[in-house]
């Protein structure tokens, strides 16, 4: 595994991978000051065929996005055991466990097919508790809460459209949307709370259909040629 500060590479670099990131791409525009903090708190790690990124049954708050190559997921630490999913290019992951603050139900490596993985992440750390803005402000933290919600309410909506049948179909449903004052602490709250409850559902669904590391981020991959320019 060798870290790489983001101070190594063009700015122009760092800001084209972000792009294809919602929450990343909105701070940008937003808030310079609060992208700056983020990156602050950024990496990017490049990792060996068959180094481990996660092992499941441990707790980290970090939240990653695959760059290049792929990764393997296994269900516990015995990589010897069957491959149960893999993550590709332009995949968020990891944000999960971060969200509802638990251990890594999952290991993670990189595939022994690929010669290079590069993973982008951040520290969730900088945003401490809900409502201590002295790192990661107000506006920022909304974004991002926004931002799950409503990734974790298609991917919810996706799994009722395969799996009707299901208990869990309408479950998220029930999960009321906030109508109140946008912008402030009330909707801070209320997003974040709905964002725990539907990734605890998503978990859910992910454990009954085998598919442990469907997370909240969506997948739009970074081109080749930029991903080729961080060496």
């Amino acid at each position: 595994m060798e870290v790489k500060p983001l101070a190594r590479f063009p700015r122009a670099t760092i800001e084209a991978l972000l792009a294809p990131i919602p929450f990343y791409k909105t701070v940008k525009t937003e808030d310079a000051q609060q992208f700056e903090m983020l990156l602050r708190h950024s990496q990017i790690v490049e990792f060996k065929p068959g180094e481990v990124v996660l092992r499941r049954g441990e707790k980290d708050p970090w939240l990653y996005f695959l760059l290049k190559g792929q990764l393997a997921v296994f269900a516990n630490d015995n990589q010897g055991q069957q491959i149960i999913n893999y993550i590709t290019p332009g995949e968020v992951f990891g944000d999960i466990a971060a969200l509802v603050e638990q251990e890594r139900s999952a290991t993670v490596i990189a595939d022994h097919n690929c010669k290079q993985v590069l993973v982008f992440g951040t520290d969730f750390k900088a945003f401490g508790a809900l409502e201590n803005f002295g790192v990661i402000n107000l506006q920022t933290k909304l974004t991002y809460f926004r931002n799950c919600t409503h990734s974790l309410r298609w991917k919810l909506e996706v799994y009722r459209m395969r799996y009707p049948e299901s208990a869990l179909a309408s479950k998220h449903r029930s999960v009321k949307l906030y109508t109140g004052a946008k912008g402030g602490i009330e909707e801070l709250r209320a997003v974040h709370a709905q964002a725990r409850e539907l990734a605890c559902l998503l978990l859910k669904w992910n454990q009954e259909f085998g598919a442990p590391f469907m997370g909240a981020g969506g997948k739009s991959a970074p081109l080749p040629e930029l991903v080729d320019k961080v060496r």
